[in-house]
């Protein structure tokens, strides 16, 4: 007989857990494409502000679907806390490296984009492969 492994996702805090590893992960990439493309093509630093706002949001939708894709519940309260996690790992690092935090902006626009990934990934269709 066949024995049944409970899944990753059926544990909140290892699913949101992974999820915000995923996000910064992919805060991390879009942040070394962005700089990579402020350093070959645009040659200024005018841009930097959006440009890393637009890689922290990157990062907490995709965290944030990503655990509303595989928890398929509470899509807007995981997201939030998925956001507040990076936000958590981000002044962190920021206190590490630099010695001040990150601003509250930061937070507020970490966990918008964070909820808004969490309830379009829990509204998405179901994978096919997905076990629960």
């Amino acid at each position: 007989m066949r024995k049944h492994r409970r899944s990753i996702w059926t544990n909140a805090a290892s699913g949101i857990s992974l999820s915000a590893l995923f996000g910064i992960i992919c805060s991390l990439v879009t942040t070394m494409l962005f700089s990579l493309m402020i350093l070959k093509l645009i040659g200024n630093m005018q841009l930097a502000e959006w440009f890393n706002a637009a890689s922290c949001v990157s990062g907490s939708y995709a965290g944030a679907y990503f655990n509303g894709k595989h928890r398929r519940k509470r899509g807007l309260a995981e997201g939030i806390i998925c956001g507040l996690l990076i936000y958590a790992a981000l002044s962190a690092a920021a206190l590490l490296l630099a010695g001040n935090m990150t601003s509250i902006k930061k937070l507020l626009l970490l966990t918008a984009s964070g909820g808004a990934g969490g309830v379009y990934g829990v509204n998405s269709k179901r994978p096919k492969n997905l076990m629960n």
